[in-house]
């Protein structure tokens, strides 16, 4: 990597994100399909095969000037130098695994589309970062679907998953109809690079959507476990009251830490106590000045397209903002 001057072996048939990984290196990343363009990097000496992409997540004008998709990316030479990363840049993440099984301990429905699923190890437990997630797939599904990790580590090694039932989409469905108690699930990861900064000492903002809450969560209740004393604030949007989740858990931590603000917004309806409206049409009444906040988003591209523009006008500094964008895969079969 240039100019870091980092290097990381890559094993015959690893795409150069999953080398990395291995490595222990966080670069951005999403869908780890080849439709997104979050992990676009350039390519500075030697040749990849990424196969095809589509024009929307890799312009044919970002393909002429040497960017290439390193999750779909395998070296077709026995040296890739890409242009990533500083000269003190250091490993972060822990190397995924493949094919972990995990007992299905407990399953709870937390609103009519979103079903939450506990998780025990039958082996070695994953280390994982706050904000990173985990890729499941359906046995008759043609790709994993990935799902965020919605607890903070613990030393029981138990993990969370929140998942969204999708219209048409195979693994969703599968987790909701037919995956009970006891199941035996096979769990891949942990990826992504959604972490914040353990030095950080920000007031932190955090914009959800949907099940873009689960990863939210998790990096909240770690902030709030190592006693981060700067104001935390959630903001989450839901269509309607019954699609609102984990309120008791945003009650014990606004109870438990003085720090730490709440807040709902309904885009379908009003109801008593809640704020109405989408979030990138209310916050700037709420927050007119995000300069010195550190500032995460979790939802669906669109969401969090939006939020993102309105987050930057209001100040927010680009080495503060952290996004993590819930690539629709049901194109693919997987959702």
């Amino acid at each position: 990597m240039s100019p870091s001057g980092q290097s990381v072996p890559i094993a015959e048939g690893d795409t150069v994100l999953q080398a990395l990984e291995k490595g222990g290196f966080a670069l951005p990343n999403n869908c780890r399909a080849g439709t997104c363009g979050e992990c676009k990097v350039r390519v500075l000496e030697g040749e990849v095969d990424q196969g095809f992409v589509m024009d929307m997540a890799l312009p044919q004008e970002d393909r002429k000037q040497g960017y290439r998709l390193i999750c779909v990316s395998k070296p077709l030479t026995d040296r890739v130098v890409i242009e990533w990363g500083s000269n003190n840049v250091a490993p972060k993440l822990f190397p995924p695994r493949e094919g972990m099984l995990y007992l299905v301990v407990d399953k709870i429905a937390r609103t009519p589309r979103i079903v939450e699923l506990h998780l025990m190890p039958l082996g070695t437990p994953m280390r994982f970062w706050p904000g990173q997630y985990v890729a499941v797939k359906a046995p008759q599904a043609d790709r994993p679907r990935h799902y965020s990790l919605a607890k903070s580590p613990r030393p029981d090694g138990m993990i969370v998953l929140q998942i969204t039932r999708v219209e048409g989409g195979v693994t969703s469905n599968w987790l909701h109809q037919d995956v009970s108690i006891g199941a035996t699930l096979s769990v891949s990861g942990p990826y992504g690079a959604f972490i914040g900064d353990p030095k950080a000492e920000t007031p932190v903002l955090c914009l959800a959507a949907g099940s873009g809450q689960a990863p939210i969560l998790s990096l909240a209740d770690a902030a709030l476990r190592r006693n981060y004393s700067a104001p935390v604030t959630l903001l989450f949007s839901a269509r309607t009251a019954d699609d609102v989740y984990a309120q008791g858990q945003l009650a014990y931590w606004k109870h438990m830490h003085r720090n730490f603000k709440s807040l709902i917004t309904l885009t379908r309806e009003q109801r008593g106590g809640m704020l109405h409206g989408r979030i990138p049409d209310i916050l700037p009444d709420l927050f007119p000045d995000l300069s010195e906040y550190s500032v995460f988003i979790a939802g669906s591209p669109q969401f969090s397209d939006d939020c993102l523009a309105v987050v930057k006008r209001l100040g927010a500094k680009d080495e503060l903002l952290h996004m993590e964008k819930f690539v629709d895969q049901s194109t693919h079969h997987t959702a």
